[in-house]
């Protein structure tokens, strides 16, 4: 597959490449920290982003969004929006 892009500088506000399911967890850190996360369906998510040693809520969040957030761990007590993709 020709890929046009491949050689193009890669930052922060670059589009995602790569994208993995999240099952959130109180005990693990995702293998790999999120560029941005997938909300399939909405609702509470209690994360933990790169840079804090407290996790944080995010109330009600809506099906289908995108956040722009970089997370170690999506915890499972408070969590109620599934399925959850991490993007890179």
């Amino acid at each position: 597959m020709f890929d046009k892009w491949k050689k193009a500088t890669k930052t922060i506000d670059s589009v995602a490449e790569s994208a993995f399911a999240i099952t959130p967890s109180d005990d693990n850190q995702l293998a790999i920290a999120t560029r941005s996360l997938y909300i399939g369906t909405g609702g509470d998510l209690v994360v933990q982003l790169v840079e804090d040693a407290a996790p944080i809520t995010f109330i009600n969040v809506i099906s289908g969004s995108v956040l722009p957030i970089r997370v170690q761990k999506v915890l499972s007590t408070g969590t109620t929006a599934t399925d959850l993709i991490g993007l890179n």
